[in-house]
């Protein structure tokens, strides 16, 4: 039952525009990823914040950015319902495959039964609110 170890990956928020969102973290001087990445499984273009350099820790909570490639996409939809905000909080873990299977064992409903892509490259799977108490849960491996 080893998963872990288990790390606050990111806090995703919702935006209409990525440039007016990034305001505010470039003044708490929060350190800006190097490029945007357009999603197109997920129809979202990405910013990255981070909280550190990485040498204070290995792995720094980071603020996604998430703008809608168009408007029937998820964060789309998410923005039309509920407006800006935070979306997701994502949790980093060593064995993504297998923390599915154990949460679907104990009765814990998926959106995601098998990893799929997501930005940077990582392998995702999101846990449906209805089984944490009203938060969307991002899960990844890098």
């Amino acid at each position: 039952m080893k998963f872990g170890p288990i790390y606050v990956d990111h806090i995703g928020i919702a935006t209409h525009n990525l440039e007016e969102a990034s305001k505010f973290w470039r003044l708490l001087g929060l350190i800006e990823g190097k490029e945007d990445e357009i999603v197109q499984e997920q129809g979202v273009k990405t910013r990255f914040f981070s909280t550190s350099k990485g040498n204070l820790n290995e792995y720094p909570t980071q603020i996604e950015l998430l703008e809608p490639t168009s408007p029937d996409t998820p964060i789309g939809k998410f923005l039309e319902k509920r407006g800006i905000g935070i979306q997701q909080l994502c949790f980093r873990v060593a064995d993504l495959l297998g923390l599915i299977e154990y949460l679907m064992e104990n009765e814990i409903q998926m959106i995601d039964e098998k990893p799929r892509n997501g930005a940077g490259g990582k392998k995702i799977a999101f846990v449906h609110p209805k089984s944490t108490g009203g938060v969307l849960v991002e899960l990844t491996q890098a």
